[in-house]
């Protein structure tokens, strides 16, 4: 990407749109198209065409989406699969219309069954049931992988879905009820520490395993793989599995290989906010998916490596939180 391209960052107030628009800022990107939710409402077709046909971008990093933890997911199903469809649907045909020459679709790892086996490779997708609590929106996120590949086998276009895994970092949405679990948890704890409660309840059995992400090194992938030479991008941009017979969606996994149980977590966000109290599971609310580890070998192969160590970006996060909170 030139550094004077157009590249519109949809969701750049979210916690991946804002980590990609930073990441780009630093490397000296100087033609960057922002729209707040009340200037384009992208679930609005007539909207977002308009749009497009005006300021026409090239590059387009689509992480405009409806998103909650588990408790959001349950309540608001049909809110999430009608609004990301909407969404997604408007911002890949308006990119086809306008002559869009990369676009990057970001996901999450939710797309991969629930007994996916561990690490979820790509090919994992579409073998098996999904975890239930989540299934509207990774429905909604598995319909926009089809329409990338399907974009891509008619149109000859260049989309590329990229499914991060669990993320946190700067301007995480930290909210009581509707956040992810790191947020939510940094939350938890640091307002335990402030009122000097005696326990903490973190939700579930603490036994599943998840994968976390620091944002910035997110962003940092997203940023190295849109700038990849053709002879390395394309062949990520999948196959017509009715040429090759071969499953090969245009998907790559963005991922730090390695994961730790939601005790182990707990006990770190513990340690990171200095709360001396107890931690109580509540093993009466659910688990979610047992475990969910990316397969990172397709990104390693591009030349990327997540470089922030779980403890360090849970402290900058966390630093993130007391600030936004006026905690001191």
């Amino acid at each position: 990407m030139e550094k004077t391209a157009k590249i519109y960052v949809a969701g750049h107030r979210g916690l991946v749109g804002s980590a990609i628009v930073r990441n780009l800022q630093a490397a000296g990107y100087t033609n960057l198209l922002l729209r707040t939710h009340a200037e384009l409402e992208l679930t609005n077709q007539a909207a977002t065409s308009a749009f497009f046909e005006a300021e026409r971008p090239q590059y387009v990093f689509l992480a405009a989406a409806k998103v909650g933890g588990i408790l959001a997911n349950n309540i608001y199903s049909a809110d999430f699969i009608r609004d990301n469809l909407a969404i997604q649907c408007n911002i890949i045909h308006s990119a086809y219309e306008t002559g869009v020459q990369r676009l990057m679709f970001l996901g999450s790892s939710c797309i991969y069954p629930k007994l996916a086996p561990q690490p979820m490779k790509e090919e994992s997708l579409l073998t098996g049931p999904l975890e239930p609590t989540n299934r509207s929106y990774a429905l909604a996120k598995i319909a926009g992988i089809e329409m990338c590949w399907s974009y891509n086998r008619q149109y000859g276009t260049k989309y590329l879905a990229a499914m991060p895994t669990n993320l946190y970092g700067p301007g995480d949405n930290y909210h009581p009820d509707n956040s992810h679990v790191i947020p939510a948890l940094l939350r938890k704890f640091n307002e335990a520490k402030v009122a000097q409660a005696k326990e903490v309840v973190v939700w579930g059995t603490g036994t599943p395993h998840r994968e976390f992400m620091y944002s910035e090194d997110m962003a940092a992938a997203c940023v190295h793989i849109m700038n990849l030479p053709d002879d390395q991008y394309e062949p990520l941009l999948g196959s017509d599995e009715n040429k090759t017979g071969r499953f090969e969606p245009p998907l790559i996994n963005i991922g730090v290989g390695e994961d730790l149980s939601i005790k182990a977590l707990a006990q770190a966000i513990q340690t990171v906010v200095g709360y001396t109290g107890d931690v109580v599971f509540d093993t009466g609310k659910p688990d979610g998916t047992p475990r969910k580890l990316m397969d990172v070998s397709k990104l390693r192969s591009t030349g990327f490596y997540a470089s922030t160590p779980l403890l360090i970006g849970l402290k900058k996060a966390n630093a993130d939180f007391v600030r936004s909170q006026g905690l001191r």
